[in-house]
């Protein structure tokens, strides 16, 4: 079952647009210094290491007024600093601010002004073996209970949220377990190092590779300022592409980065060995007990975390089906927490008001809900709201993933045809040179991006590329929408005995297509081929992420991956397309396209070209919604 909600009909203006941020701004700082009192303290935990702690607190608070916890613990910082100084929002939605929480940021070991030891994505100790063993959900029960002990007028409820790395404390906390958490909210979490942020299905994500000195560098002391920031790079060129490629192979890239740690530990572990794995926090998910209610918060364009909130949501909804909740907009890395007005990812025009809307009849509600045992979110309470990129609405559905869709079949046909014909068995070829490889989006030739925007971007860049092989299917004769998780299955061969796909689903838009009012006069929407969904998939990793295999040089072979989740219409007449290609470069760091034990210690002489060839058995697995 579902409901269709349009995106245009919000019931909020623009007043929270751009134009308004400045005098909403002026308000939202006087609000936190006229109506919140604030403390600083560090708390003690078990093995003795103290952890900096702010606390905000409701000037409104009396026996008779109590209010719960709001709990971020972060590895960011929780500026500003200093007893007197006071944040323009406390919480990233002026809403929640003025609903009125004990709002809670901590700086977790190692970071800051806090004291101990920082580790990335901390390894949750399952069975500890004395009262002293630590880790992030230890450390989050110690700071509950040292709250509730010691700030007055609470309620006894607590809940936890965070977007990205918090997102992962956040989880951590809830395993805890500790009876005073009623809600957990991790929204884009960080879930696993190996396969987003830092890496996808075990390709290093070159992109971001410039903000390892935020993760790898440790401070000496407690510090309230950015002790990393002078370790990073000092770029000097105006184009992504080039000064990436004057940075391959890793090995020249890792001289930028002498000294950091968490470089030190990619390098030595370019497998899914125990080092990622304990690192994971997915396994631990399938193990919980009595879980709190949890409102999962994605967007379906981030770039960084995409694969971790699908995922969480649904190990926990085997299990928990009853309390937990996924949210999936139109959203880049955790953009459902600022406010533009008109809407946009890219070129593309989703609607107005889209962050306003989730703030305020989503996130506020259910904190409401389960921390102030307030029912108005029952009347609005979703299974799964996922919103329509293609029809750019909202749906309601009462369950997800759906059990009633239509499978289908997509074949890359060799006359590049997209079709769920079976074709008579023949192939495609192009030449790999990561010596000239693919761009991942047309604007790396004129930018350094720290966090790419590409997963709307037009396609049409590379259509006089030799390297890149394009399927479409016919105009459809009407809408189609595909929800769910998609699977790409191809069979190839290749002359090296390493190589990297990158499979692109494409929404080529008609030639008539007309242009979008409040997008850039440049942008031509006839003939745009939107991405809707991308991967990369290294195919020494087919059959292990953890014990990677040679390919045999010119031997038919299949490597199958996800896409991911994807709920999206494409309309009638438009086109269904898929993309394939090798490189996606600098998003993705090179493959030499020769078999080695470790990536990172490639020299220059290891990279060669390769033949490729696509057969025409190579194919995507959708489901289509019924009855659209």
């Amino acid at each position: 079952m579902k409901i269709v909600i349009l995106a245009v009909l919000l019931v909020f203006p623009l007043f929270y647009a751009i134009g308004h941020n400045n005098v909403l701004a002026k308000q939202d700082t006087a609000f936190v210094r006229e109506n919140y009192s604030k403390q600083e303290v560090c708390i003690t935990m078990r093995d003795g290491i103290k952890l900096f702690t702010s606390i905000y607190i409701p000037k409104s608070v009396s026996d008779k007024n109590t209010y719960p916890f709001l709990i971020q613990r972060t590895c960011f910082g929780s500026f500003p600093y200093g007893p007197n100084e006071y944040p323009n929002m406390i919480y990233y939605s002026r809403f929640m601010m003025r609903e009125k929480f004990i709002f809670v940021k901590q700086d977790v070991r190692g970071r800051y002004m806090s004291e101990g030891k920082f580790t990335n994505l901390t390894p949750l100790i399952t069975e500890k073996e004395h009262s002293n063993m630590v880790d992030e959900s230890t450390d989050a029960y110690d700071t509950i209970e040292w709250l509730l002990k010691n700030i007055s007028y609470n309620n006894g409820n607590v809940g936890l949220y965070g977007i990205s790395y918090a997102g992962f404390y956040a989880l951590s906390g809830a395993l805890s377990g500790h009876p005073a958490i009623k809600a957990v909210s991790p929204q884009a979490p960080v879930s696993d190092f190996f396969f987003e942020d830092f890496h996808h299905n075990g390709a290093f994500v070159l992109a971001v590779g410039n903000a390892l000195p935020a993760f790898g560098i440790p401070k000496d002391e407690t510090t309230a300022n950015h002790w990393f920031a002078k370790h990073f790079p000092t770029i000097k060129s105006n184009s992504s592409y080039d000064w990436f490629l004057s940075k391959t192979p890793l090995n020249k890239f890792g001289k930028m980065h002498t000294g950091n740690f968490f470089w030190e530990e990619i390098k030595q572990h370019p497998n899914y060995d125990d080092y990622w794995i304990k690192r994971s926090i997915i396994p631990h998910l399938k193990k919980l007990k009595n879980l709190p209610p949890i409102l999962n918060v994605g967007g379906w364009f981030d770039a960084e975390d995409l694969t971790g909130v699908l995922d969480i949501y649904k190990i926990i909804d085997q299990s928990h089906s009853s309390g937990n909740t996924l949210i999936m907009g139109p959203f880049g890395h955790g953009d459902w927490s600022r406010e533009q007005g008109h809407h946009f990812q890219g070129d593309i025009y989703f609607g107005d008001s889209l962050s306003t809307y989730f703030q305020k009849n989503i996130e506020l509600g259910f904190f409401k809900r389960y921390l102030k045992n307030q029912k108005d979110f029952e009347l609005t309470n979703p299974k799964a709201l996922l919103f329509d990129t293609g029809k750019k609405t909202w749906t309601n559905f009462t369950e997800y993933p759906l059990k009633e869709t239509q499978p289908m079949v997509y074949y890359l046909h060799s006359d590049n045809k997209l079709s769920a014909e079976i074709p008579d068995i023949d192939s495609l070829s192009y030449q790999s040179d990561p010596k000239n490889p693919v761009p991942y989006a047309e604007e790396v030739f004129k930018s350094i991006d720290f966090l790419p925007n590409y997963m709307t971007r037009d396609q049409r860049f590379v259509s006089n590329r030799n390297d890149v092989l394009s399927f479409k299917s016919q105009a459809l004769e009407s809408d189609v929408t595909l929800i769910g998780e998609i699977l790409v299955n191809l069979k190839f061969s290749t002359s090296g005995t390493d190589l990297d796909f990158f499979v692109k689903l494409i929404d080529e838009y008609p030639s008539d297509e007309p242009n979008n009012s409040f997008a850039p006069s440049n942008v031509q929407m006839a003939g745009y081929q939107q991405m809707i969904r991308s991967e990369m998939m290294r195919t020494k990793f087919r059959n292990s992420f953890s014990h990677p295999k040679p390919l045999i040089s010119g031997s038919k072979t299949t490597t199958e991956f996800k896409l991911q989740d994807v709920y999206h219409t494409f309309k009638k007449g438009h086109k269904i397309m898929v993309q394939v290609q090798s490189s996606a470069f600098p998003l993705f760091d090179l493959n030499p396209q020769k078999f080695l034990e470790n990536i990172y210690e490639a020299n220059e002489k290891d990279f060669q070209k390769s033949l490729v060839n696509i057969f025409s058995d190579s194919h995507i697995s959708v489901n289509i919604l019924k009855n659209n």
